[in-house]
């Protein structure tokens, strides 16, 4: 009897912890923040959104610094975790919330899609976040700001073109959306709006942001439907 009421109360305590509202703070621009959002819709996973404005300078606040010393969106908290960067949010959702699965059982497609989420994790996003911009804008001037910027997102963008061409179907490497669609959405959606990066030099790219557009779960994760966001 004793054994079977641990059980129950472990139970309970499982379920109490993933029946518990997931926290993320974000901001409405940040296409870090956006890729988790995007995950979280496709794995059906209500949250709170907590916006930071890092226009502002909200992300140096103490409450926020003591969430992520980095002063980066985004975070997610989820009871007593928290969780910065986008890529580690993603692996820990995977891990913890296994239902519709961001990375394929196929070991190659599994490497892929790591590969191709850490080319614009580490590559391409980081070259253009706004703080290294305006870094450059006051040292050298918008137009050499802007230029770097087109520079790296291109070359990465490139990178991703001759990883995924011989794999892409539908999407990045194949009939389902997984943790390099994820990635590559928002990053396309940014290069061209903010950026005016030309897709018809990425033949492959430009058709699979094709296939994202009309997804519902990237719509209702999209910038301009945020609580934050400035029309």
């Amino acid at each position: 009897m004793e054994a079977s009421s641990e059980q129950q109360k472990k139970s309970e305590n499982s379920s109490s912890s993933s029946s518990s509202k997931l926290l993320l703070y974000s901001y409405w621009q940040s296409s870090c923040s956006w890729r988790v959002r995007f995950a979280l819709s496709l794995k059906g996973l209500p949250y709170e959104y907590k916006p930071v404005n890092i226009r502002k300078g909200e992300q140096f606040s103490p409450d926020f610094k003591r969430l992520n010393p980095l002063h980066f969106v985004p975070v997610l908290v989820d009871g007593g975790i928290v969780v910065s960067d986008s890529h580690a949010i993603l692996q820990y959702l995977e891990d913890k919330y296994p239902q519709r699965p961001l990375l394929p059982a196929d070991p190659r497609l599994k490497a892929l899609n790591l590969q191709a989420a850490s080319v614009i994790n580490s590559n391409i996003q980081p070259l253009h976040m706004l703080s290294v911009l305006k870094h450059l804008e006051e040292k050298v001037g918008p137009e050499e700001s802007l230029s770097f910027a087109q520079l790296n997102i291109e070359k990465g963008l490139l990178a991703l073109e001759m990883l995924l061409k011989d794999f892409a179907s539908r999407y990045a490497t194949g009939d389902e959306v997984y943790m390099a669609d994820v990635f590559l959405a928002p990053q396309i959606a940014v290069s061209t709006t903010r950026f005016n990066i030309n897709m018809s030099k990425f033949p492959t790219l430009s058709r699979l942001y094709e296939s994202y557009k009309i997804l519902p779960e990237l719509e209702a994760s999209s910038p301009e439907r945020q609580p934050d966001a400035v029309r």
